[in-house]
């Protein structure tokens, strides 16, 4: 998984950083600064090129760290500066002292890790008590097996509607993204997040589903018809 996101580490700078995509721009990075603000030592889990941990060093706290499996990204983290530091790093070994933040952000991360108990208990041994994890998922709905966009022509009147295929199964699946690019997703309800959180001493306090941001609507028309589904989950919890 990590060799596939060595490869692609290119292809996800040029469409999702640097006001690239509409999604983190208008929504994921707002919502990462908001709910780590007042925190000063934040980890940002799967930092990918440091684009999160900079927004969250530039809204004030003193001490940020971005962590990836690919050196690629971390790379890049480096060279585009800021304030925080980087390393690479397994999610389900971290390399920190128990109690070493203040907070911890995961965006977009969890669904491509298969050894997400290890990650959850790792993050919650790093977070100091009273801590606060920023958990950022592709909703598990969006990623369920056999999901995707519908335009049934058949229909009198035809209908566009979004199909959700077996949502209680997980499954592990390579999806093509993009020409040439095959990213592993692993998909989960969200009762199986939400456990997982709970069976590590992390209490669930906040849980978000926004809708699609504007910027991403006027770039795929075919979601104003289901502007009320979320492609987004955010789940805010604290360490007991």
């Amino acid at each position: 998984m990590s060799d596939l996101w060595e490869r692609h580490a290119a292809w996800w700078q040029r469409g999702f950083t640097d006001g690239a995509d509409p999604e983190y721009s208008e929504q994921m990075l707002p919502l990462a600064a908001t709910w780590t603000a007042g925190f000063d030592r934040v980890l940002d889990l799967g930092c990918g090129e440091g684009q999160i941990a900079r927004q969250i060093g530039s809204a004030g706290a003193r001490f940020v760290v971005g962590l990836d499996r690919s050196h690629n990204q971390v790379r890049a983290a480096v060279a585009r500066g800021g304030t925080p530091g980087y390393l690479v790093g397994d999610a389900a070994e971290l390399p920190f002292g128990g109690g070493s933040f203040e907070a911890v952000v995961a965006c977009l991360v969890l669904e491509h890790l298969g050894r997400l108990d290890d990650a959850l208990a790792e993050i919650a041994r790093v977070l100091r008590r009273g801590g606060r994890f920023v958990l950022f998922l592709n909703h598990p709905f969006v990623q369920t097996p056999g999901s995707g966009w519908i335009d049934d022509q058949v229909l009198d009147p035809p209908e566009q509607y979004w199909r959700v295929g077996a949502y209680l199964s997980e499954d592990y699946r390579l999806e093509e993204v993009d020409n040439g690019v095959r990213i592993g997703f692993h998909h989960r309800p969200l009762s199986r997040y939400v456990n997982g959180l709970a069976d590590v001493g992390l209490t669930l306090e906040h849980m978000i589903e926004p809708a699609p941001p504007p910027g991403f609507v006027a770039r795929a028309p075919e979601y104003e018809a289901i502007t009320e589904l979320p492609r987004l989950l955010v789940l805010i919890a604290r360490r007991r």
